[in-house]
């Protein structure tokens, strides 16, 4: 149904990644999503008054609160769509996680009064009255639970939207405790068992899970988590596809949500090269980056010695040092500063973002190795943080430089 509707509502339904595509297509799911769980609310509080069953009713107030979910969700597509002004200019692309982080307290709060009749029901017991209209509705909404799981899971990997991979999780959450409802019904039917309050208890405990869940998903992207290692990939083949640069560095990526990614990173180039192409060859860059990826990149360029043979050589032992030391550390910036006296290694040393050692014992344990081997060689060393994690390095020590 989502499929259709989008073919004939939405322009442009098959580009997700414009935004305003995948406003539209959140706005939609939005609007389905509150027709479905008010229909479903409406059916089983009548199933539960008729049935004098408190899983049932909490069901029923389950889908109420999908629901009034499903609007903030939909404002917040809608908020979140909104072009950049003067007192945002990055966009409104966060509220998006903000309606997502409502929903979860409102789905938290519904769980714990779940939960509170639940545990009254189990000390004060009651008889459920088992009819098939009951059992019917209850299958039916099963079945309308996984539909929406599926469309909101389908339609959340296609403009990837974490609020709406949520949202589907939440609904197979519900698809499974409405399954434990209706066993609790019929199990009551056919003993003498009373377990409507425990299985109540049960579908409040998933209630809980689920908005647990989903505040998880919708915080680590406002509290600024490591950005996707595919999209860092993108990033790496298209840079590195263009033959002046040498290696990248430094790569970080700010989001300001869904769709509105701020990158920055280093790019190595030839010391010796024209600067007015370099120049435009990173502008070329930038350009490609926002045009397939959709983010706005801002390039520094840094000019290496890739030709000169006492650089190289002295940049392949440190490199092997480095290695020595511990195989995941790599280096970039590399240059050599020639004194009467002495003469200075500059570089920077790339480590994982949880690392054993600390920035000044891992420069002191460096720069021994290279007094052992040149006495008058003297390392200054900056160390930098790996934010993307070790999957999303992009280093020297992952894929050698470009010979100039």
């Amino acid at each position: 149904m989502i499929r259709f509707l989008a073919r004939r509502i939405i322009r442009n339904y098959d580009q997700p990644n414009l935004p305003e595509v995948r406003k539209a297509y959140g706005v939609l799911c939005g609007i389905v999503g509150i027709c479905l769980n008010l229909a479903l609310f409406a059916g089983k509080f009548f199933a539960g008054i008729i049935s004098n069953s408190i899983a049932i009713t909490a069901d029923a107030f389950n889908n109420l609160s999908d629901a009034g979910s499903s609007f903030v969700t939909l404002m917040g597509f809608y908020l979140a769509g909104q072009k950049p002004d003067l007192e945002h200019p990055f966009g409104h692309g966060r509220i998006e996680y903000l309606s997502g982080l409502a929903v979860s307290a409102a789905i938290l709060i519904m769980a714990f009064e779940l939960i509170r009749s639940s545990i009254d029901k189990i000390l004060h017991p009651q008889a459920v009255d088992f009819q098939l209209l009951t059992a019917g509705i209850l299958a039916v909404s099963i079945a309308v639970k996984l539909y929406m799981a599926y469309y909101n899971r389908t339609t959340g990997k296609r403009i990837d939207s974490a609020a709406m991979k949520a949202t589907a999780t939440d609904s197979l959450s519900d698809a499974l405790a409405t399954s434990v409802v209706l066993l609790a019904s019929i199990i009551g039917e056919l003993t003498s068992l009373q377990i409507d309050g425990w299985c109540g208890l049960v579908v409040g405990l998933f209630i809980f899970y689920a908005g647990f869940t989903a505040a998880r998903d919708t915080l680590n992207p406002l509290l600024g988590q490591a950005p996707d290692p595919d999209f860092i990939r993108q990033i790496r083949e298209i840079t590195l596809s263009h033959p002046e640069i040498l290696s990248i560095h430094d790569l970080l990526v700010h989001d300001y949500g869904p769709g509105r990614q701020m990158v920055s990173l280093h790019c190595e180039v030839p010391a010796s090269g024209d600067i007015l192409q370099l120049h435009d060859t990173i502008d070329n860059i930038e350009r490609e980056l926002r045009q397939k990826l959709h983010c706005d990149a801002v390039i520094h360029m840094d000019p290496v010695q890739n030709q000169d043979p006492e650089t190289l050589q002295l940049k392949d032992e440190v490199l092997e040092i480095v290695r020595s030391i511990d195989p995941v550390i790599s280096i970039h910036d590399f240059r050599i500063v020639k004194g009467p006296t002495h003469s200075n290694l500059i570089f920077d040393v790339l480590i994982p973002m949880k690392y054993p050692m600390t920035p000044e014992e891992l420069t002191e344990a460096i720069n021994d190795r290279i007094h052992e081997l040149h006495s008058d060689f003297y390392a200054v060393i900056n160390v930098d943080r790996d934010y993307g994690s070790s999957v999303c390095s992009v280093s020297d020590s992952e894929e050698p430089e470009k010979e100039g």
